[in-house]
């Protein structure tokens, strides 16, 4: 019996894990819609997906603690100024990190990607990620996202 505590102490932290995550996302899904007012359209354990308008949706990964991922995606090859606006506000909304901080960085990695087709810029925490891309089905889209990473320096 002995033998088999550390078995049962692991297997019963494991099985109390799932609920515990889930309801971290479910805690970044509602932060993410109260920060930008997108609605809800797909809600699982460890993922949801938004509509944020005609032409922008978002996505958010929820990952392990400080793991988690914010992408925004907009149908066409120049996002106004209220794309970046609301990934800003979703990023802020998972990383903590300004929401003008990450704005501003979505622009510049934008703008490279719209020559080298995807760009990264570092944060402290975080990297922002776009790419600029032309769908057969879709036509032009621009993908941004935020993505949190374990170096919180």
């Amino acid at each position: 019996m002995r033998a088999l505590l550390p078995l049962l102490v692991f297997t019963a932290l494991s099985a109390g894990a799932g609920p515990v995550r889930a309801q971290s996302c479910d805690a970044l899904v509602d932060k993410v819609t109260a920060e930008t007012a997108a609605k809800t359209a797909e809600r699982r354990s460890d993922y949801a997906s938004f509509t944020a308008g005609p032409d922008m949706t978002l996505t958010l990964a929820c990952g392990g603690p400080n793991l988690s991922s914010v992408g925004a995606q907009f149908r066409g090859a120049n996002p106004p100024d209220h794309y970046y606006d609301l990934f800003g506000q979703a990023g802020h909304a998972v990383t903590g990190i300004d929401a003008a901080v990450i704005t501003e960085a979505a622009h510049r990695a934008q703008a490279t990607a719209t020559k080298l087709r995807h760009s990264n810029v570092d944060l402290g925490g975080a990297r922002v990620t776009c790419s600029a891309m032309v769908s057969p089905d879709k036509g032009p889209l621009t993908l941004c996202a935020v993505i949190e990473n374990s170096n919180r320096s």
